[in-house]
């Protein structure tokens, strides 16, 4: 049986379904990691796992050479480590994205450059390396701002700010949230903000985002498929890739739709995370798990849709921090018309510490219908029978 590799994992959500995809295939997943105790599925689903340096791709690649067998595949569920990943399929000669261009994209200055170079609409954006230099540069552009790490994902560290303190402060957790030595300081993009799923260089749907509250831009949910200007974004994201080198295998692009059209917020050479390639596979049948999986191992990629319907994805957030002693209502949610699935992705009791990003998360709800207004209710409905008990300070 030939090796799936993994470097790292997401914590929730899609790693685990990369390795069961694997077998599907008939492969044996294998995940390289620092922390093999970072991802309980591993012990739950019987994976194999190596502790290894994942920051240094020369002791990955040992890793893969020392499997003693084939290896049919390297990749990784975690945007951190596609690069890596890439790197190391190389060297094996086996099928992957264009490291550099990986690399390239995921250095968010390095992006910037390279789209307005080639014409690919988004916000105005300047690289700082202090606080002080940050103020001075959002005067320039005006406010409101943007703030964010040169690197990352999940909205971490991430803010919008309104005057000097709000953006000297932002910078300054940006810095220390040790995602690069710089920060963004970009112009504020009014209006709705969407991603656009890509296999390749084929568009494979748009989701519709909704944002918790500003100052932070936390997604507490998504709808597929999106109503709105879905071909002008569907066109600029494929413009955006085009113009970074990138389309092969899946990409996430985000979008916001303002005034003066699409403009390009981020663009993840990645898979989306936030549950979204399970939203798709509801409303399509596409599996994009599966599809990455056969196009890292030389197959061939399913990404035909077999059926048209709706879905969308509502998530519990922590709305203090403390400590999370219970969940309640996951049966109830489970039995609302509609709900396919329901699932916690903190599990009580445990500290909750807020960040405003994707890991103030508890949970999520998955749900269909024929339109995504019916599967918006019905995800909507679910969210609503889940009860989260956060006790402030952790006592009892």
């Amino acid at each position: 049986m030939s090796w799936f590799v993994l470097v790292e994992s997401n914590t929730t959500g899609s790693g685990r379904l990369f390795c069961a995809r694997a077998r599907e295939f008939g492969f044996r997943p294998v995940v390289l990691t620092r922390d093999p105790a970072r991802y309980p599925y591993l012990a739950t689903d019987n994976v194999d796992s190596q502790r290894v340096d994942t920051a240094d791709p020369a002791a990955v690649l040992a890793a893969c050479q020392r499997l003693g067998g084939e290896v049919a595949g390297v990749t990784s569920s975690s945007e951190y480590f596609i690069g890596t990943a890439a790197r190391v399929a190389r060297s094996l000669r086996l099928p992957h994205p264009d490291p550099v261009a990986i690399e390239a994209c995921r250095d968010k200055p390095t992006q910037r450059s390279r789209l307005r170079a080639a014409g690919v609409p988004g916000p105005r954006s300047i690289p700082v390396r202090q606080p002080a230099a940050a103020a001075a540069t959002a005067r320039w552009l005006g406010y409101p701002v943007v703030v964010k790490p040169a690197a990352g994902s999940g909205s971490i560290a991430t803010r919008r700010c309104d005057d000097d303190a709000s953006v000297e402060a932002a910078a300054a957790t940006a810095l220390a949230a040790g995602l690069g030595r710089r920060v963004l300081v970009e112009e504020y993009l009014a209006g709705p903000e969407y991603s656009v799923e890509t296999f390749d260089d084929r568009v494979v749907g748009v989701t519709a985002k909704l944002l918790g509250p500003e100052p932070y831009f936390v997604e507490i949910g998504h709808d597929f498929p999106a109503a709105g200007p879905t071909a002008a974004l569907a066109e600029t994201a494929l413009a955006a890739l085009r113009a970074l080198g990138l389309g092969w295998g899946p990409a996430h692009v985000e979008l916001r739709a303002t005034a003066a059209g699409p403009r390009v917020v981020e663009v993840n050479p990645r898979l989306a995370g936030g549950m979204i390639p399970r939203a798709v596979q509801a409303a399509t049948g596409i599996d994009l798990i599966a599809a990455t999986v056969a196009r890292v191992a030389g197959g061939e990629p399913a990404i035909e849709p077999v059926h048209q319907r709706a879905s969308a994805i509502r998530f519990l957030v922590a709305e203090i921090a403390g400590r999370l002693v219970e969940v309640r209502g996951l049966a109830e949610a489970r039995q609302v018309p509609g709900v396919l699935e329901v699932a916690l992705t903190r599990e009580p009791p445990r500290e909750i510490t807020l960040r405003h990003s994707f890991e103030d998360r508890l949970g999520y709800v998955i749900a269909t219908g024929p339109d995504p207004a019916a599967a918006g209710q019905a995800a909507t409905a679910g969210l609503l029978a889940l009860k989260a008990r956060i006790v402030p300070g952790g006592a009892p």
